[in-house]
């Protein structure tokens, strides 16, 4: 099954709507818009020694000194896997960018901080790689969808993440949350499995752990989302520009929690803004 003009809006919608079923893929159709000829591709680069820690690598034919994005997919931390985000690599690629799509480590058997602690690893495993692939290590923007968007914000603002892995913070350029949970009290919803027995809020949620030098933030809010609450991106809107740290918090007409990181893929922008704003903030700040 392949989406190829405007006409199929309603198929894309209705596939991206089932993202989490168990008889339908909809990422499946997407990847296979994404034809990475004439890319450099890389995959299963183990960044530790866990199956879940690796990631695939998407990059420009003789790329040099580009700005490289790393992308964390969704799942309520409890499913997905890089495998179904071809379609953002080669997306992105295509720009221009050297992209680095990854798993993770996944709850309930692996709770907060696993999940953030991969990706931190994942960006120190491209800041030590990026080079050989034509990137800019010190040009890092680090981006989300969902649940992986609730990571690429944690990872970066909470100080204790990149230092553990000794990865300077200077060398994150900006962040890029894609309808992420990063202020709410997830004691109220299944997803308590993804945190500890005992935690609050304030011990696991972004919102509460900005750090004043944290780099530029883009929240990109999805109009339609019956999954993610808007007040996520409000609050954390807010907790970044009560520490002084440039934030730009937009909301994308027609979307919802699907269709927001389907419209990453190069075939599917006439569904929505999402790679148009994306590809917007990184060269603004490269």
């Amino acid at each position: 099954m392949t989406f190829v003009a405007r006409r199929s809006l309603p198929i894309v919608v209705l596939a991206l709507g089932m993202v989490g079923c168990a008889r339908v893929d909809p990422l499946v159709p997407l990847n296979a818009l994404a034809n990475t000829s004439g890319l450099v591709v890389d995959k299963n680069r183990a960044y530790g020694s866990d199956p879940r820690q690796v990631l695939d690598v998407y990059a420009p034919l003789h790329a040099r000194g580009a700005p490289v994005l790393i992308f964390i997919h969704g799942g309520s931390w409890t499913g997905g896997s890089k495998d179904g985000y071809k379609f953002v690599g080669e997306s992105f690629a295509r720009a221009g960018l050297v992209t680095v799509v990854m798993s993770y480590r996944l709850a309930p058997v692996n709770r907060y901080p696993s999940y953030v602690q991969d990706a931190a690893s994942a960006i120190r495993w491209t800041r030590e790689n990026a080079a050989r692939f034509g990137g800019d290590p010190n040009t890092l923007f680090v981006s989300g969808h969902s649940a992986g968007g609730f990571n690429a914000v944690e990872v970066v603002v909470n100080r204790r993440w990149l230092q553990e892995v000794d990865v300077p913070v200077s060398s994150v350029k900006g962040v890029i949350g894609i309808a992420g949970p990063y202020s709410y009290d997830f004691r109220q919803f299944s997803s308590r499995n993804a945190f500890p027995k005992d935690a609050a809020p304030e011990d696991v949620m972004p919102s509460y752990h900005v750090r004043r030098d944290a780099p530029p933030h883009l929240l990109l809010v999805a109009e339609k989302d019956q999954v993610v609450g808007p007040e996520n991106a409000v609050r954390m809107e807010a907790a970044l520009r009560a520490a002084g740290v440039p934030v730009e918090r937009r909301v994308l007409p027609k979307l919802d929690h699907y269709t927001i990181v389907g419209s990453l893929s190069r075939r599917l922008t006439f569904l929505g803004e999402t790679r148009q704003a994306v590809l917007e903030f990184v060269n603004r700040l490269k």
